[in-house]
């Protein structure tokens, strides 16, 4: 077995490197450590660990996913507070979880990833941070989907006269009592934070493009006899979460029919009639495509907070600034003292794909060209021993715990057999790759996230939806439970790999 590999590099060298210490990162530190692998560090440019829910602080922050299943299933939390946690939560509950796992000695803070090249020379992975190189045979890119804020390209942006900030950026020292606030956007983030600073501020301006369907949020708080009920009888949170997880199984199989959809949209059709009982204000909430096109959000208090007096809804995007006049692309206008950009992240095209090259020192943006494309969303062309987490075509309307631990089960038989079987490197067969994303396309095509009417971040710049699993998380967990070395290229040492 293949424990050690030859240092042809000048550089300190692991065996594995993680970049992210989110929970996709965490999680392959835990697995790595259980595999009894300990030569591997985790590279995070912060100062602790967090990801998405380190970045994100705005008021009311928190979870779409009942916290029973977006937490790992090997580490349940028998205390949370509430059936969908908040973000402070949350975080808590991802350190918590790399101290009891005995992660942090391997943790790297302030090691922000500049750059990574594979060499087929050294059949290793050379990794740049702000703080020194590093090599590994392998590397796990672990650093989410929602990691990197999109700042829309707004004419006059720069002559804004007031304070202007991202949510996932929020401004924690700015009082918006009493201010005239304008946000820009209204998705996931928008519909948790709106609510929360409505009642302090004198005027609240919302620019829609366009409407979502919003679905009640099933939430309430988890009193201390529940939680103890968890922490002693563990098998009634494991059933919870069993329930939750069928739960949104179904939601995700009626994705794949439009029409079954229309039935579910019958809902988020009785949530907006029951909140909102102006017609022109209901108008302007109504979408006019199917539930499900677009990310499906919940909330108990966005309809009413938006029926307030001091809120105005903008139905159309921010089109031009001047000083502190904001101005719609349907003419209409509007002053703020504050704007605040509630305008989501790069979903279709990851930073990361920027800094990650290619064995012919391409980066993979540049080789993507707008269309991430990979194999079984954790793999792609000419990245030897490098694997992606939540890649190309590997979203699911679940919790992102089940696509992690999927991943994680792929790639760590994969790591295993390498070790096993003394293989230098792995890398998809481009036929494959070419075969499998076929499919996914074919797949795709009559699920209502490609012909539900709408146009979302599933569906990148050249019109390719890039994002998407198109089946259901038994058949991803099911491909992913095993890694098939003969579905890929080998570069062995000696000798002939065994079938697995």
């Amino acid at each position: 077995m293949m424990n050690n590999f030859t240092n042809l590099s000048a550089n300190p060298c692991y065996e594995v490197i993680i970049m992210g210490g989110g929970f996709a990162g965490l999680g392959a530190a835990i697995q790595l450590k259980q595999a009894g692998i300990e030569n591997f560090i985790l590279l995070e440019k912060a100062a602790e660990l967090g990801g998405v829910w380190r970045e994100n602080t705005y008021p009311g922050c928190a979870c779409d996913v009942p916290s029973s299943l977006y937490s790992y299933s090997f580490a349940p939390n028998p205390h949370w507070s509430r059936i969908f946690a908040g973000q402070a939560e949350i975080k808590q509950y991802l350190q918590d979880t790399a101290e009891r796992y005995a992660i942090m000695p391997h943790v790297r803070f302030g090691h922000e990833v500049l750059s990574a090249h594979w060499s087929d020379t050294t059949d290793c992975w050379t990794v740049a941070t702000t703080q020194g190189e590093f090599c590994a045979r392998f590397v796990i890119m672990a650093c989410g989907p929602m990691h990197e804020p999109v700042f829309p390209k707004v004419k006059g942006i720069d002559s804004f006269t007031g304070e202007i900030f991202h949510s996932s950026r929020w401004r924690h020292d700015i009082d918006l009592t009493g201010k005239r606030v304008a946000v820009i956007g209204t998705g996931a983030s928008a519909i948790q934070f709106v609510p929360q600073i409505q009642p302090r501020v004198k005027q609240l301006s919302v620019f829609q493009r366009t409407p979502h369907w919003v679905l009640p949020k099933m939430d309430s708080s988890l009193p201390k006899p529940v939680q103890q009920l968890f922490r002693f009888l563990p098998l009634t949170q494991q059933a919870m979460r069993s329930t939750v997880y069928a739960i949104f199984e179904s939601l995700n199989g009626g994705m794949q029919s439009p029409a079954a959809m229309r039935q579910f949209q019958r809902l988020a059709r009785f949530n907006l009639h029951y909140a909102i009982k102006d017609p022109a204000l209901r108008r302007k909430l109504t979408p006019n495509y199917v539930i499900g096109c677009k990310r499906v959000l919940q909330s108990n208090d966005w309809y009413p907070a938006l029926a307030q007096p001091n809120v105005e809804i903008i139905a159309s995007g921010l089109q031009e600034i001047h000083g502190n006049t904001l101005i719609a692309a349907d003419g209409s206008s509007t002053e703020a003292d504050v704007i605040i950009l509630g305008t989501g992240f790069e979903i279709a095209e990851p930073p990361i794909a920027q800094r990650i090259y290619n064995r012919h020192g391409q980066n993979m943006a540049d080789v993507w060209q707008g269309s991430p494309e990979g194999y079984m969303g954790t793999m792609v062309a000419d990245c030897p021993n490098g694997f992606l987490m939540f890649g190309p075509n590997i979203a699911v309307s679940s919790s992102a715990f089940i696509i992690i631990e999927a991943q994680l089960a792929y790639i760590m038989d994969a790591i295993r057999q390498a070790r096993q079987h003394d293989i230098r490197s792995i890398e998809p067969d481009p036929e494959r790759i070419a075969a499998f994303n076929s499919r996914v396309q074919d797949a795709l095509k009559n699920t209502v996230w490609n012909s539900g009417g709408c146009s979302s971040y599933f569906i990148d710049r050249n019109g390719r939806n890039s994002t998407v699993w198109p089946w259901t998380t038994f058949k991803m967990r099911q491909q992913l439970s095993h890694f098939n070395l003969n579905e890929y290229l080998l570069d062995q040492h000696a000798g002939e790999v065994a079938e697995s």
